[in-house]
């Protein structure tokens, strides 16, 4: 397995000029993947673990969308859209020379790969969605849940604390929700120490503020995933506390060429609290043919909890 990254600058617009700082593994490009973070103010380097056990048999890319890690900020606030990054990541395709691929997106990052796939048919091979969901979230959806409202209780001080602002703001929430995302307690030094390399930002966080930023989840997406008729993975973890499990379950109970893999004691960081189980779905799903029927089944800590493929 690898753990070693090249690391690129590719220029995806001219105007307004735009800039993705990109890391790659030497994988194949027949087996490229195309990871989408989420944040959307965070870097990819959070997911590196444990995809990079990937990089031999898939030739992984990971850039930092426009705004983050060390691509391109600075730029006019309404430059920061979802239809912006998508454009940026057909150009970033065309660029890499690849024609089709796989894609990743996890949390807000799913939401963004969903937009992609219906943006470019025919170029997006397969779809994960990871951590994220095809449907809004009720807003009922934690109601009741006393653990979730103990282990959020933190955040909410830090968005109102006037002393923080910029990148500050959105490090310090993202460690404050460190014990929802990640719900094994053994995990929880592992992921802060991971979150302490993260290069923060906060240029998407003036217009989500302001309100002026468009919803990242496209219209329909459950009609239009359906349409598209490829492959797609939910890849979930039971214990999520921004997107609900079962919306996962529910997508795949709906879309004819859907499996979900839902992984119990594990939260939105499901490949932070189980890696192997998250890298070996993640490898099953990108190593069959898309034709393949998989049987069910359980096991412990690993649950499909519905299976369906097209």
């Amino acid at each position: 397995m690898t753990r070693v990254f090249t690391e690129i600058v590719v220029t995806v617009s001219a105007e307004p000029h735009v800039e993705l700082f990109v890391a790659q593994s030497p994988g194949p490009s027949e087996g490229a993947l195309l990871v989408i973070h989420g944040g959307p103010d965070w870097d990819h380097t959070y997911l590196r673990e444990p995809l990079a056990q990937l990089g031999d048999r898939h030739r992984l890319i990971m850039p930092d969308i426009r705004g983050c890690g060390r691509s391109t900020a600075g730029l006019p606030g309404g430059q920061y859209t979802p239809d912006a990054v998508v454009a940026d990541l057909i150009a970033l395709l065309d660029a890499l020379g690849l024609g089709v691929a796989d894609v990743l997106g996890f949390s807000y990052g799913g939401l963004l790969a969903q937009r992609l796939a219906r943006a470019v048919p025919g170029r997006i091979r397969r779809l994960i969605i990871a951590s994220s969901s095809i449907y809004p979230v009720p807003a009922d959806a934690y109601e009741g849940w006393a653990e979730r409202d103990t282990r959020m209780a933190a955040v909410g001080k830090v968005w109102s604390d006037p002393a923080l602002s910029a990148a500050q703001l959105v490090r310090a929430a993202a460690v404050a929700q460190a014990p929802a995302d990640v719900w094994r307690a053994d995990k929880l030094d592992g992921y802060l120490h991971r979150l302490a390399k993260v290069r923060f930002g906060s240029e998407w966080l003036g217009p989500w503020r302001t309100g002026t930023l468009p919803s990242a989840l496209p219209a329909d997406s459950e009609r239009g995933l359906a349409d598209l008729g490829i492959p797609v993975l939910l890849l979930h973890g039971a214990q999520d506390m921004t997107f609900p499990a079962r919306l996962a379950a529910r997508a795949a109970a709906k879309l004819p060429n859907a499996r979900a893999v839902i992984l119990e004691y594990a939260g939105h960081m499901a490949h932070v609290d189980q890696p192997s189980r998250w890298v070996d779905a993640l490898a099953a799903f990108l190593d069959s043919p898309p034709g393949l029927q998989p049987t069910a089944h359980n096991q412990r800590g690993f649950l499909i909890r519905s299976l369906q493929w097209g």
